[in-house]
């Protein structure tokens, strides 16, 4: 068997701060000397204080991976390229659109992996109306990029004030 089965508060610790910063519980336990998924299910259930330990590290996690969608969309170094002319001489600047839709692909996954992780923090608001004055119901599907990144900001900025 890979990695540790006996519990220790160290290796609890070390987990809970690795899924603070955002990290996959998967890609840690793939490390030499972590528990595998399986053990630290089992571990969850049979230490209460590991259990909330993760509880509260999965919370800061998420937080973490919606302060990198930010970082992402505010990331612009490779969004354009030069371009050069049939003798390889500067011909000007071009969108990099691989690179754009990268980024809108890595923010899209992290925002929709955050929905289903914690949809009661991340998850689609919905407004039910009737009158002219409420907004219909929209869902994410229905959003525009600008929206989208809009709402990450906004959940940034919540957490700055909610410390």
């Amino acid at each position: 068997m890979k990695g540790m089965s006996t519990y220790t508060e160290e290796i609890g610790q070390e987990i809970a701060r690795r899924l603070s910063e955002g990290e996959p519980l998967t890609r840690i336990c793939r490390d030499p000397g972590m528990p595998n998924r399986r053990t630290v299910s089992r571990w969850r259930k049979e230490f209460p204080e590991f259990d909330a330990l993760m509880l509260e590290a999965r919370d800061l996690g998420a937080d973490a991976i919606a302060d990198e969608c930010l970082e992402i969309a505010d990331d612009g170094r490779n969004d354009w390229m030069e371009k050069l002319d049939k003798d390889d001489q500067p011909a000007g600047w071009v969108l990099n659109g691989e690179h754009v839709s990268r980024s809108k692909l890595r923010i899209e996954t992290r925002l929709k992996l955050l929905a289903k992780w914690d949809p009661r923090r991340y998850g689609d608001k919905l407004a039910i109306g009737g009158a002219s004055d409420l907004p219909a119901i929209r869902s994410e599907r229905d959003l525009s990029e600008a929206e989208l990144l809009a709402i990450a900001k906004a959940a940034a900025a919540q957490e700055d004030v909610d410390g």
